[in-house]
């Protein structure tokens, strides 16, 4: 390393990230000393200021000085406790350089941080050439006061208990966002998203799973949604990717526009109504990979089966269906007596490839013989089924013939299908 030109050096220091590898550098030589300030990134985990040296000082202390050092520090990385005024400090030296700024706040069940002016939000504005911008552990129940971040591309919040006024106003001030993550947000009830570069948008609302949302972004891609119930999305045109579910509530409305591109739809959840459900399995027949984890139907408080669905018609509908994840609920409803009656000799489904069957229950058990059958004689390029047998609530030796049922089939057909 001591023959080294300088430059070759700083290229090399300008790697470490981590701040205690940062300072140990420091000790090493003053040559090394006079490189460090080349560094772009300073990572700062949550064990940098255990020893007891560190703590003498103070953590906000030393992270100022070691930003204070850097000549233009481009991210910032701090998972360990700090104070607003430590903030602020250190953005007001390296704030005009921060391209991606992350932090712990830890500041949820912090009564007197409520109370605070400026609060630690507020001191993130002074970054505003920030392209990326992460916060977890954040309560955001009162407007930060931040202007516009003009190059802010990424936003992720994270564990977060947040007032439907607030985050709109945080939303407001990014205005060319491509990517949101909103994960594990407590809070919100009502959301209108209007960002017209929003390109990744992954939402996910921790509560009693009632929220409302509106999105309107025009070039939005790939969007996943949990903890809604009413979803209105009316501009689709280049969705290839979509995700809804809803483990607490139940999913009442979906509003889409034509999803031409769509690639990858998945539906989870305890219980949507029907009319959901149809809505999305008409809307999606371009579709190529489907996963479908929906437990029950019905409107109100009532949990209903699915009524049956007709095989042929469905496989029709999704001629460009290549993978299909079917749980039990799903599966038993292709599976009534009557879904097979109608096959015309013509009939195949050309582009399935693989399949993925959840079985809970042993009723019906011709039938659903009957259908497996099916999908490996009329899938022409079927590769792979995978049945899943899971949780057989079931003391009557039924469950056990139709287990024996089933491997007998694998055995026959031992080459593509595969028990688990």
């Amino acid at each position: 390393m001591d023959s080294l030109p300088d430059a070759i050096l700083q290229c090399i220091l300008s790697r470490i990230t981590n701040a205690r590898d940062v300072s140990s550098c420091n000790c090493v030589s003053k040559r090394w000393k006079d490189s460090t300030p080349y560094v772009r990134t300073l990572y700062f985990p949550r064990s940098s200021f255990d020893t007891p040296s560190s703590s003498s000082e103070g953590a906000d202390n030393i992270i100022k000085r070691m930003v204070s050092r850097v000549v233009k520090l481009e991210e910032l990385i701090v998972y360990n406790p700090f104070s607003s005024n430590g903030l602020a400090s250190w953005l007001s030296l390296a704030g005009q350089t921060l391209l991606q700024l992350e932090l712990r706040m830890e500041n949820l069940a912090d009564n007197q941080g409520f109370h605070e002016s400026p609060s630690k939000l507020d001191y993130i504005g002074a970054a505003k050439n920030l392209e990326s911008l992460k916060l977890w552990g954040v309560l955001m129940v009162r407007s930060p006061k931040w202007d516009v971040f003009p190059n802010l591309r990424n936003l992720e919040i994270i564990g977060a208990r947040l007032e439907d006024p607030v985050l709109s106003v945080v939303l407001c001030s990014c205005p060319v966002l491509t990517s949101l993550l909103l994960l594990g947000c407590e809070g919100v009830r009502s959301l209108s998203i209007e960002l017209p570069c929003l390109e990744q948008c992954k939402l996910d609302f921790y509560g009693r799973g009632d929220c409302s949302l509106t999105l309107t972004s025009p070039n939005i891609e790939s969007l996943e949604v949990q903890g809604c119930s009413w979803i209105r999305v009316p501009e689709t045109k280049h969705l290839r990717k979509l995700s809804i579910s809803n483990s607490a509530g139940r999913v009442y409305m979906v509003d889409f526009g034509k999803l031409s591109a769509l690639e990858y739809l998945c539906m989870r959840g305890i219980q949507w109504c029907w009319d959901a459900i149809c809505k999305m399995l008409k809307l999606a027949s371009e579709v190529k990979h489907l996963y479908m984890k929906v437990e029950f139907t019905g409107d109100y408080d009532a949990l209903q089966p699915f009524p049956e669905i007709d095989f042929v018609d469905f496989f029709n509908s999704h001629q460009k269906l290549q993978k299909f994840d079917i749980h039990g609920a799903m599966f038993a409803a292709l599976c009534q007596k009557n879904s097979l009656k109608h096959v015309d000799s013509g009939f195949v489904i050309p582009f399935l490839e693989e399949v993925v069957i959840t079985v809970r229950s042993p009723l019906n058990a011709e039938q659903k013989m009957s259908t497996l059958e099916s999908l490996l004689k009329y899938g022409k390029s079927l590769k792979r089924m995978v049945i899943k047998i899971l949780e057989m609530k079931s003391c009557h030796s039924s469950a056990d013939d139709f287990f024996d049922e089933i491997c007998r089939f694998r055995y026959m057909n031992h080459s593509i299908v595969r028990i688990e």
